[in-house]
């Protein structure tokens, strides 16, 4: 634990049986809920999810997942992209773990444990209406690299690329 954690009303850890299940599910409802997306997306973070449960590297690929008053609030996953560069997964803050600088922790820790690991970069894919996901990419110094317009997941979306040097 970091000596600014001693102040934060949650506590990020190790996945356990069950939280990649969670990652899943919080991600279906949420979506659909706040912003429309339907079934494939549900699927594309199950897939995500799978593989990372499936063939992740401890030494090069990290899940924190946030938890508030013994709840999940929130989860990140860093995975490999190549030997250079990392990739920011499924980035998540709960409702009830909003506001609590939780999300920029989740991107701190993914930073750190990528310098650690020897990465030279981290790359993400978001989009534009997650806005305060954007904020935190921001303010943690990714820089947005490109831009597309879409029609994923029953919805017209522009897709943007951010990545960070290391």
């Amino acid at each position: 634990m970091h000596r600014e954690d001693m102040a934060a009303p949650y506590i990020l850890r190790e996945p356990r049986p069950g939280d990649f299940g969670w990652i899943v599910t919080r991600h279906a409802e949420l979506y659909a809920l706040e912003y429309g997306w339907t079934e494939p997306f549900e699927g594309l973070c199950a897939g995500i999810v799978a593989d990372f449960a499936n063939k992740n590297d401890p030494e090069r690929e990290r899940c924190w997942i946030a938890e508030l008053n013994g709840e999940n609030a929130g989860g990140v996953m860093l995975v490999r992209e190549n030997d250079e560069t990392a990739r920011i997964r499924l980035l998540l803050v709960d409702p009830k773990g909003r506001g609590l600088g939780l999300g920029a922790r989740l991107v701190d820790e993914c930073v750190r444990f990528a310098r650690a690991a020897g990465y030279k970069k981290i790359t993400l894919w978001t989009h534009s209406v997650l806005t305060a996901a954007r904020r935190i990419y921001e303010k943690a110094g990714f820089t947005l690299t490109s831009s597309e317009k879409r029609h994923s997941w029953s919805q017209d979306v522009v897709a943007e690329f951010w990545d960070l040097d290391l």
